[in-house]
């Protein structure tokens, strides 16, 4: 079977990582959890850039409208912390909020850590692109997506982008039975 091949925008947002003070594990951890999940090709294109609220919205602008990524993702900068911006980022750029996103990432951490409603994570579309904010822990980013990644695919399909599929016996995508395409 034939799948749609995906350009995926990586962002991992860091003052101390940009910086080269120690090494980046956003990008890596992300990387890793869609070479077990997703079922078509992807080009990743990745950005390391500290917490900058012009240089996060300048990233996401380039990867959605220049680069053209279907599903941008950023890690890091999400808390409460005065340098945390990368919601405003999110938000500043977006054509449309999709507060679920938010919601349903706040609820998956919860089952893992209290301090999960501390989160601002957002979700937002920008033209043919979702924007997603993950948190900058790796265990995090994964249990995270595997929360919420079920409804990606269909936020995709609605937004002009690739048909995504996983890998059996890894998360289970939603889609109404009108989207659903033949198997072969």
């Amino acid at each position: 079977m034939t799948h749609d091949s995906v350009r995926i925008g990586l962002v991992s947002v860091s003052d101390r990582a940009s910086s080269g003070a120690y090494e980046d594990q956003g990008l890596p951890a992300l990387k890793a959890w869609f070479g077990e999940v997703l079922a078509n090709s992807a080009e990743f294109v990745t950005r390391l850039i500290p917490d900058e609220q012009t240089l996060i919205e300048a990233a996401l602008v380039e990867l959605a409208d220049i680069e053209r990524c279907s599903l941008i993702l950023t890690t890091g900068g999400t808390g409460p912390a005065l340098r945390d911006v990368t919601p405003e980022a999110t938000l500043a750029v977006a054509h449309k909020v999709l507060p679920g996103f938010g919601e349903a990432m706040r609820a998956v951490s919860l089952k893992y850590v209290p301090t999960a409603i501390l989160s601002r994570q957002v979700g937002v579309t920008r033209g043919a692109s979702l924007i997603v904010n993950l948190p900058g822990q790796p265990k995090a980013i994964k249990e995270t997506l595997d929360g919420v990644f079920a409804a990606v695919p269909y936020c995709i399909d609605l937004i002009g982008g690739p048909y995504l599929e996983t890998q059996p016996g890894t998360v289970a995508v939603f889609r109404p039975k009108s989207a659903l395409r033949p198997r072969p």
